[in-house]
């Protein structure tokens, strides 16, 4: 086997220092253009590539972002891993993907924290505030994205849960719905925990129960399982507000082709994220938009406020949403 180009080869080849070799290949490092240029060549006659993990070593920054996820069978969260991601190498970094289960990822971010990441974002995941305060001692900055842990020393980025639920909620009533229905996601998601809250507090406002109520786990299966016991009820629901779109899906899938029922006209159904799905003609969804393009650029601001600029307060964003409204859902009269 060939043995491998060195950066003192390549300095060689281009006549200049092996600091200027090294320049050339540090983002945003300052070097001559046309110095820029010969080790370019040089590099590519030789077949140079940089040893980032070498480099890594002598600057102490992997420029690696520790990706913790988990919920991808969820159409929201690869849209914004891969977007997130692009707005990461946008600005020289790179990314490092850990699969979770759903519950404690304390475990994953303990692998990961192996590979000297310079930061972790976790979505769709939470981690234990001990293990949080544990990364802010050692300078690494978290970010739960679309997840929020009360008093944890964490960074969060979320949507305004509440506020979507109770616009959820508000809609439907004013549409002249009165059997209204709820399938939760993850019962110890901030999410879930939100958009419920917001919902219930709509009925309440205008002294109506909640009906029926659910948990679906975000899964397919778990919110099909939910809306057969909900019609099979001796009163069902002429509403249903679903936690995700994921589930909502199913929900339509369900009642349509399932049971047979007609949406809107006998039952509406409101779902959350609004994801790229949503709008395709088959389901027509009536949902509650996230900002995501909005959610990640704030992610990636909190990260480079700590990581370049040395920002260590503890930041908590929250984004407002809107209601789209599609086919699946009956309209207020007004």
């Amino acid at each position: 086997m060939k043995s491998k180009v060195t950066s003192a080869q390549v300095a060689k080849r281009a006549d200049v220092s092996q600091s200027a070799v090294s320049r050339t290949f540090t983002p945003g490092a300052s070097v001559a253009p046309g110095t820029r240029q010969r080790v370019m060549d040089a590099a590519r006659e030789l077949g140079y590539r940089p040893n980032a993990i070498a480099r890594s070593l002598i600057s102490g920054r992997s420029r690696m972002i520790g990706l913790i996820a988990a919920y991808l069978d969820n159409q929201f969260y690869p849209i914004v891993l891969e977007r997130l991601a692009k707005a990461l190498q946008a600005r020289g970094y790179h990314t490092l993907l850990f699969i979770s289960e759903p519950g404690d990822q304390d475990d994953e971010l303990e692998k990961l924290l192996a590979y000297q990441v310079d930061a972790v974002v976790m979505a769709s995941a939470t981690l234990s505030s001990a293990l949080a305060k544990e990364c802010l001692d050692a300078a690494i900055p978290v970010v739960l994205f679309n997840r929020d842990v009360p008093n944890s020393p964490a960074n969060s980025v979320t949507s305004d849960n509440f506020a979507g639920g109770r616009c959820v909620a508000d809609y439907l009533i004013a549409a002249g719905h009165k059997h209204l229905a709820y399938i939760a996601g993850a019962e110890d998601s901030s999410t879930n925990r939100d958009r419920e809250a917001g919902f219930q507090a709509g009925l309440d406002a205008v002294g109506l129960p909640l009906m029926h109520r659910a948990v679906g786990g975000y899964t397919h299966e778990g919110a099909s399982e939910a809306t057969r016991q909900f019609m099979a009820a001796k009163q069902p629901p002429d509403a249903i507000f679903v936690a995700n779109d994921h589930m909502a899906f199913a929900v339509l899938d369900t009642l349509r082709q399932g049971l047979g029922v007609k949406v809107p006209e006998e039952v509406s159904v409101i779902g959350f994220d609004d994801v790229p799905q949503a709008a395709w003609r088959a389901y027509g969804l009536t949902t509650v938009a996230q900002p995501t393009d909005a959610m990640i650029e704030a992610t990636v601001s909190l990260l480079f406020d700590q990581l370049e600029v040395g920002h260590a307060e503890t930041t908590r964003r929250c984004l407002p949403v809107s209601l789209i409204e599609r086919d699946t859902a009956r309209k207020p009269s007004s």
